[in-house]
């Protein structure tokens, strides 16, 4: 597997360049139309991750990067199969689906059973046994709308826990309804977890129209059966990697500034939105300020298999526990392309003084002062836990739950005046902090 893996690599290498990327405030659109387009889907582990871990050295190298650099780690590797899922009599229709991400398969002629629907995961653990054992569960939990993606921490957990609570009452299957917002006819997909000890069974998400279909099934025939196929493959190990660069500091070069996206995606749509937009506005925004030559050292990583749960973030913070002390600043674009609306932070008492005056250079943006809870970003958040103060330059999220983790993740979903916002903030927040000697941590 990883000699087939360095195999396309080298060849990506040899038949790929980048196309010259002219250093404008345009930069972080053209480079995520250029990952979206030349690598498309990303999904961790899979030749196309790997291809794009090469177009992210290659064009880290055109933009003028003082250092550049991958970092292995191993993950286990999980492949999408065909999957269908049917209602039987008297209804009979095809409802659209997707595999949740780890999930196992079913059996080669598939699941046949009645269903049984919790409004919420709660609903679902506090069940009688009885009332679950044989069937295929079903959590009908919709996710709302809102700027900040607040509710989405509410929903998520039946697509994270719900296969585990479901098998431990004896069901056959779980079905969710998609963590999504939009009433398009497309299946959210996203990552689901096992728990050790507990039977292992197939776990899919439904779209949102599928999942008020199924609903209204069910109220006026509760014993209705579906028929459930899904064909998944669980290979084994690979290695996948974060991809590293840096503008060396002209006066602290020892002390870091590190800014992030994460380069994997899910394989439904392009990635665009989840996260291509956050790798071009970090790229863009460290190569425009290269031009600047500032004090600190400015650190561009582009984790790996973020959509899998951290796992590159996890490795990085084990890689280098011992220089986390050398980071004076981490921060994540990770939350699609909307323009920035708030300026959150994570830092000590005494250097909130210094981010009021950061939220200050980005008022004329329309940018507000948040609270100082922020995590800095899903995989800056491991940092967080470590010491490593942060910021998150807040999104307007309403919209992007129509299209996270969905084939409608693509590039004519990036406006690019927004983008052009979001760079501007970027480039604002990390040369204060870059240039300054505050230490964010008092």
């Amino acid at each position: 597997m990883k000699l087939w893996f360095s195999t396309i690599i080298a060849a990506f290498s040899l038949n790929v360049q980048a196309a010259p990327l002219a250093l404008d405030k345009d930069l972080a659109y053209n480079l995520v139309e250029s990952l979206t387009v030349e690598v498309g889907p990303r999904l961790a582990g899979s030749e196309a991750d790997l291809r794009s871990v090469v177009w992210a050295e290659q064009h880290f190298k055109q933009l003028g990067f003082d250092k550049v650099w991958r970092e292995p780690f191993d993950m286990l590797y999980w492949e999408r199969g065909a999957a269908s899922l049917r209602v039987g009599a008297p209804f009979n229709q095809a409802l659209v689906l997707t595999a949740l991400g780890g999930s196992v398969g079913t059996p080669f002629d598939g699941i046949a059973a009645q269903v049984v629907m919790f409004n919420t995961l709660d609903e679902l653990i506090a069940a009688d046994p009885a009332q679950v054992k044989d069937r295929i569960v079903f959590i009908n939990h919709a996710l709302e709308k809102d700027i900040r993606g607040g509710f989405y921490g509410q929903v998520v957990g039946g697509r994270a826990r719900g296969a585990v609570e479901a098998a431990k009452l004896g069901a056959k299957a779980l079905l969710i309804r998609s963590v999504g917002s939009s009433n398009n006819r497309f299946a959210h997909t996203g990552q689901m977890r096992y728990e050790e000890g507990v039977p292992r069974i197939p776990a899919a998400a439904i779209s949102v129209p599928d999942a008020q279909q199924l609903s209204k099934i069910l109220s006026r025939n509760p014993e209705v059966s579906l028929n459930l196929q899904m064909n998944n493959n669980l290979p084994g190990k690979v290695t996948s990697h974060n991809v590293i660069a840096e503008i060396t500091g002209s006066k602290r070069p020892d002390e870091i500034v590190l800014i992030s996206a994460h380069l994997d995606s899910w394989d439904e749509g392009t990635g665009a939105l989840d996260d291509g937009a956050g790798v071009g506005i970090v790229m863009a925004a460290a190569a425009l300020l290269k031009q600047e030559k500032p004090e600190r050292t400015i650190r561009v990583v582009l984790f790996g298999n973020e959509e899998g749960g951290l796992i590159g973030a996890r490795a990085y913070a084990t890689r280098h526990h011992q220089e986390l002390h050398k980071h004076v600043f981490a921060s994540e674009s990770d939350f699609g392309a909307g323009r920035i609306w708030r300026f959150d932070t994570g830092m000590g008492e005494q250097a909130l003084n210094f981010a009021r005056q950061v939220q200050q250079k980005l008022a004329p943006l329309g940018i507000s002062m948040g609270p100082n809870t922020a995590s800095g970003g899903p995989d800056v958040s491991i940092l967080k836990a470590q010491g490593v103060p942060v910021a998150t330059l807040m999104q307007d999220g309403t919209d992007y739950f129509d299209y996270h983790h969905t084939p409608n993740d693509t590039l004519d979903k990036i406006d690019p005046t927004a983008l052009r916002q979001n760079l501007e903030a970027w480039l604002i927040m990390t040369r204060a902090i870059a240039n300054s000697s505050v230490d964010l941590r008092q």
